[in-house]
């Protein structure tokens, strides 16, 4: 049997100049989630914002690592350590730049396909066998890095925020039900 999620990990870069840009949707999907629990204050715990909440029964941490995308392990790591959760129990939420805006993808394990925050997290987790949400942030011709520190367009926002919520509910799908249920039912779609 799969292992239930007990920490949602949104990956994203501290500070206002990355608030609303394309690499920092794991962090906005991490806020709506704790505003739709309307939960308290965040606790700064292992260079991490960590914050409870109830979902399905359950209480599910959501972390946001204050260290930049690509030192985002060692913050999930120690975490996970502290409260006893093991990596196939982790739920990261992070931006792919290989799928179309508002495109989800839900896995259970993989290899970090490129991703550095990723990499970062599988190489302090010691293992590849960590669920992840992949929220798209559109393809694009030029350099990843100005692409993935640059905001959403004026058009993209409606698509944004439907995959956000979209995110949020498959999250709790998948706490619920399981990681298999989210993906037959989010795997499947496409931005619409």
């Amino acid at each position: 049997m799969a292992a239930t999620i007990r920490m949602v990990v949104g990956l994203g870069n501290p500070g206002p100049r990355y608030r609303r840009t394309r690499h920092n949707v794991g962090f906005m999907v991490a806020e709506t989630l704790l505003d739709r629990a309307r939960s308290g204050q965040d606790r700064m715990k292992d260079s991490a914002l960590v914050a409870p909440i109830a979902l399905g029964g359950l209480e599910i941490q959501v972390v946001q690592p204050q260290t930049f995308m690509n030192a985002s392990g060692a913050a999930v790591a120690a975490v996970a350590r502290r409260s006893g959760i093991e990596a196939g129990e982790i739920l990261l939420v992070y931006d792919d730049a290989d799928l179309d805006v508002g495109v989800l993808r839900i896995r259970q394990s993989g290899s970090p396909a490129g991703h550095r925050g990723v990499a970062s997290v599988v190489e302090c987790l010691g293992t590849r066998d960590v669920p992840r949400l992949r929220l798209g942030i559109g393809k694009d011709e030029g350099e990843l890095a100005d692409r993935v520190l640059a905001p959403f367009g004026r058009d993209e926002m409606p698509i944004v925020e439907r995959m956000i919520m979209d995110a949020c509910d498959a999250i709790e799908l998948a706490v619920a039900r399981g990681l298999i249920v989210a993906m037959n039912q989010y795997n499947r779609r496409t931005q619409q």
